[in-house]
């Protein structure tokens, strides 16, 4: 059964995240709901642009988060293929933390909720595709990403990192 409990009718898979996980040159391992390694985090020390690697158990590359620079306002690239997948960007109005997340090939989302705590959900059209939450664990520093079943499970990991990096800098 592993470390994590969750209803099973809803379908989906749910992973072990590290809080504060975001230090250039670190690397770490996200866990599946059976404690299993799955996708390792790998932090690329790059001289002018915060670089995530998100690879799989074999080490093969599934996702880059890259920082872009130069913009108006702090913005993460997701590549994959070496194409652009995704670009996440903190939303210039109102007083929770909301995240914008265009998608180049699918319907854009959007993240928000208590992002900083990792209490929030990444929506498509109103319908949740992923709740990130620490209520889940008894692990200190560690939260919980819940990914509906039938979604694009390293975009939506992806996704989770590219926030912590927004977050991280403020």
């Amino acid at each position: 059964m592993g470390f994590l409990h969750r209803d099973e009718e809803r379908g989906g898979e749910r992973f072990l995240m590290r809080e504060k996980l975001l230090s250039i040159g670190d690397d770490f391992w996200i866990e599946n709901a059976q404690g299993e390694s799955t996708y390792k985090v790998n932090g690329k020390a790059v001289r002018f642009r915060q670089t995530f690697v998100l690879e799989d158990a074999s080490g093969g590359e599934v996702a880059r988060i890259q920082e872009r620079k130069l913009t108006i306002r702090d913005k993460i690239a997701i590549e994959r293929g070496g194409d652009t997948a995704a670009t996440v960007h903190k939303a210039l109005v109102g007083i929770r933390d909301r995240f914008a997340i265009e998608v180049e090939h699918g319907e854009d989302m959007k993240a928000h909720g208590n992002v900083v705590d990792h209490e929030y959900e990444i929506e498509r059209d109103g319908d949740t595709v992923a709740t990130i939450s620490k209520k889940w664990f008894r692990v200190r520093e560690s939260y919980g990403v819940d990914i509906a079943a039938g979604e694009d499970t390293a975009l939506i990991l992806a996704i989770t990192v590219a926030i912590d990096a927004l977050t991280s800098r403020d």
